[in-house]
């Protein structure tokens, strides 16, 4: 399953493993330099995007009057996003993943200058939405690219540079995106980062097309697109947007679009991902399931890990932040120590320890509600968690090509992002529902202006704790990644 079909003799060089290109210089030895410079460069847009654009979506949804829409800015992009994830899958494996990775990067570039230039918050949320086609093209063509072009040796290094492409941008996009928009505005923000659009189009493409274009089986007669899984992601957008519309008004009306939402949502999930993904059934469908539960429970934990720390202990937004910031660089190293060949035999059992590292991460940082708990604990927690991190999903991605023959490689890789985005969705309205439940609601804007202490330490709670629950059976999940 690992053996990747020859190119076309006209564009693609012999090859030494099964089909991908000869890796005895590494990713960046003659063969791979170009190709591994511009998609680490597609990879640190796109990070450089996601915390720049962050920074500057308040200033933009006051100055446009849509505070009531804020959170439409961030879930419209998700929800066209998964759309384009399955249909970029299906495009990559027909015809290969050089069109759907520019027509991503390009429609990436074009939604932000439709935000840049809007008069209305909604013409912004269309423009979002924009991004988020290209986004979702982009991302799912990237990993078929690496599927083609790299040898299964090197698949780890070029997923642990995709992992640090994040640590730069992390730093330095909220910093960069502050200053411009303080001093020049908000737009220029979304203005400015399609320039960024130019370099990894005019590296990555050419090599892309060198190396990885083509169909998976050139000999074979060209596959249509298959009309059922066009329709199942239609359904898990559109489930997803009125989950999410759903849950910005919680009423006794918010049933009704809560229930349609769940209705489409739910078969299309199942009918996306691997068959048995849900009971973790040995190989694919495992390593599928464990990059959700990683990265829900993981993320839904973190989202939180700010406002208790200004509400609770007194700290700043800012020194809440940069309690966090030690992450990316643990992330770096844990995606680094997966990547070394020495590791290779024992990659399922590092992946379980990666686990239980974010359980025991998770279910350490609310011990800083104890008053006597120093804050500097949820810093050295979330380096561990991060380290955690950083090792199971470069893994994810690494076995999953590996367990993907060649002409899957786009479909399931979709499937790996769906499963990313959908428990992101689900573990994070989890969590806030308990968070509300206890007494949440009332830690309000005055505490965080403030820095006084709340009231509801439980609430907060009741969010690590069921997520540490949730990344434990991430754990017993990673014993399940090899067959038998």
């Amino acid at each position: 399953m690992t053996a990747l079909d020859p190119r076309d003799a006209e564009v693609t060089p012999p090859t030494d493993d099964g089909g991908a290109l000869p890796d005895r210089r590494g990713v960046l030895g003659k063969e791979h330099r170009a190709l591994s410079l511009g998609i680490v460069s597609v990879v640190v847009l796109v990070a450089f995007e996601a915390t720049a654009v962050g920074t500057a979506m308040p200033v933009a949804a006051r100055e446009l009057h849509g505070i009531e829409l804020y959170a439409f800015a961030f879930s419209g992009y998700f929800t066209t996003s998964l759309f384009a994830m399955v249909l970029s899958g299906q495009w990559a494996d027909r015809d290969g993943p050089l069109r759907p990775l520019a027509t991503g990067i390009s429609a990436f570039g074009a939604g932000l200058l439709m935000s840049g230039t809007a008069g209305t918050m909604w013409l912004f949320i269309i423009g979002r939405a924009v991004q988020g086609l290209g986004g979702g093209l982009l991302i799912v063509a990237l990993y078929v690219v690496v599927s083609r072009a790299y040898s299964e040796r090197l698949r780890p290094a070029i997923m642990a540079a995709f992992a640090a492409s994040w640590v730069i941008p992390s730093v330095v996009g909220p910093l960069a995106a502050g200053t411009v928009t303080e001093h020049l505005g908000w737009r220029w923000v979304f203005i400015g980062i399609p320039a960024l659009v130019v370099f990894p189009l005019a590296l990555a493409l050419p090599a892309i097309r060198r190396m990885a274009s083509g169909p998976a089986d050139p000999g074979a007669p060209p596959q249509p697109f298959d009309r059922r899984r066009i329709r199942l992601a239609l359904g898990i957008s559109l489930g997803a947007g009125l989950l999410q519309y759903a849950g910005q008004d919680l009423n006794w009306f918010s049933l009704v679009p809560a229930a349609a939402g769940a209705a489409l949502l739910v078969p299309a999930a199942l009918g996306l991902l691997p068959k048995g993904t849900y009971r973790a059934v040995r190989g694919l469908p495992s390593v599928v399931l464990l990059r959700g539960i990683a990265a829900g429970s993981f993320i839904a934990a973190e989202s939180f890990v700010p406002l208790m720390l200004v509400t609770q202990r007194g700290l700043s937004p800012t020194m809440a932040g940069l309690s966090l910031a030690v992450g990316g660089a643990t992330w770096t190293l844990g995606s680094y120590v997966q990547s070394r060949p020495r590791v290779e035999p024992y990659r399922e059992r590092l992946m379980a320890l990666g686990m239980v590292l974010v359980a025991a991460a998770i279910a350490t940082a609310p011990s800083v509600l104890i008053a006597w708990v120093p804050v500097w604990v949820v810093g050295v927690a979330w380096g561990v968690g991060c380290f955690g991190m950083g090792m199971v999903i470069a893994s994810t991605s690494v076995l999953l090509l590996k367990l993907s023959a060649p002409g899957e490689a786009g479909a399931n890789s979709a499937a790996l992002q769906i499963s990313d985005g959908l428990s992101n969705v689900l573990l994070l309205a989890t969590g806030g529902a308990a968070f509300a439940a206890l007494g949440g609601g009332a830690v309000g804007a005055a505490h965080v202006a403030s820095g006084a202490s709340g009231s509801h330490p439980w609430a907060f709670a009741a969010v690590f704790l069921p997520m540490a629950g949730v990344a434990l059976v991430g754990a017993w999940v990673g014993t399940r990644l090899r067959t038998r």
